[in-house]
C-alpha cells in the first residue's frame, strides 16, 4: 500500500465510513508505517472540528430541490455502460470515496454553518496543530506537565498526556537564532536521542509538537542545530533544555 491509498482509508476511517475489510487494511497499513499516523491523526482532529465548531442548524428550504435538480440533471447511464462498468476492472478504488465523502461533510459543514459557525470554523481550522495538541493534552484527564528554567531567564515547559499520545514544549525567552541555525527536539531514550523534529522561536516564544510518540520515561530535550535538523539524526551540540518526565 502506499501513502496515496493510506490516505484515502485514514479519511474513511475518520468518518467512520470503512467496510471490516477496509478497517483491517488501515490498521495493519498503520502498524507497518507507523510514520503515517501524523497524517490519519490531522483527519481524525479535523473531523472533530467540523463536528464541534459549526453549530447545527435546519439548511433552507431550497437545499433539498436544488440538490434534487442537480441530481435529476446529471448524466444517466445506459444499460450497455452500466453493464461494461460492471464487467470492467475493479480499477477506482471503493476506499476513494472515504477522501469524497471526507471533503463533502467539510463543504457540508461550512453550508449549514453559514451565518452562525463559519468564522469560529475558519479560526479552529486555521489554527497551528500544535496549538490545538496542547488544548487536547491540557483537557485530558492525564496530562501532565514539567517545566525548568533556563540560565539566562527563559522557561519551557513540556506538557504530556498518555491517552492523548502527543507531547509540546512551549518556551519563552528562547535566543532567535539566524538562519542557518534551527532548534531541534529530541526523545532521549536511556542514551539514544531520538529527533522528534525542528522549530523556531518567534520573539522569544514557540509552542513546538514533537514528532512521534512519547514512552515511559523520555526526556525531552532540545539542541541547536544546522538549518533543517541535525544531518547525522545525531544532536550535534550539548543540550540547552533537558526536561525529564518520569
Amino acid at each position: 500500500m502506499n501513502e496515496q491509498e493510506f490516505s484515502e482509508l485514514a479519511a474513511g476511517h475518520a468518518l467512520r465510513a470503512l467496510s471490516d475489510a477496509d478497517e483491517q487494511s488501515f490498521a495493519d497499513a498503520l502498524a507497518a508505517h507507523p510514520e503515517w499516523e501524523q497524517a490519519a491523526q490531522i483527519d481524525e482532529r479535523t473531523v472533530a472540528l467540523l463536528a464541534e465548531s459549526v453549530a447545527p442548524v435546519a439548511p433552507p428550504p431550497t437545499l433539498h430541490d436544488a440538490l434534487l435538480a442537480q441530481i435529476t440533471n446529471m448524466p444517466q447511464q445506459s444499460a450497455d455502460e452500466v453493464s461494461d462498468v460492471a464487467s470492467a476492472p475493479a480499477t477506482p478504488s471503493p476506499r476513494r470515496w472515504g477522501r469524497i465523502l471526507f471533503a463533502l461533510a467539510a463543504s457540508v459543514a461550512l453550508l449549514v454553518g453559514i451565518g452562525v459557525g463559519v468564522s469560529v470554523l475558519g479560526s479552529q481550522l486555521t489554527r497551528p496543530e500544535s496549538v490545538v495538541a496542547l488544548e487536547q493534552i491540557e483537557s485530558s484527564a492525564d496530562a501532565q506537565q514539567a517545566s525548568i528554567e533556563l540560565e539566562s531567564g527563559a522557561t519551557a515547559t513540556a506538557h504530556w498526556s498518555p491517552s492523548v499520545g502527543n507531547v509540546v514544549l512551549v518556551t519563552d525567552g528562547l535566543d532567535n537564532l539566524d538562519a542557518g541555525r534551527t532548534y531541534e527536539l529530541w526523545f532521549v531514550r536511556g542514551a539514544e536521542p531520538v529527533s522528534a523534529g525542528v522549530f523556531e522561536a518567534d520573539a522569544g516564544k514557540a509552542t513546538a509538537l514533537l514528532d512521534g510518540k512519547m514512552r515511559a520515561g523520555d526526556v525531552i530535550a532540545v539542541t541547536v542545530e544546522q538549518a533543517g535538523g541535525s544531518p547525522s539524526g545525531q544532536p550535534t551540540t550539548d543540550p540547552i533544555i533537558v526536561i525529564p518526565t518520569a
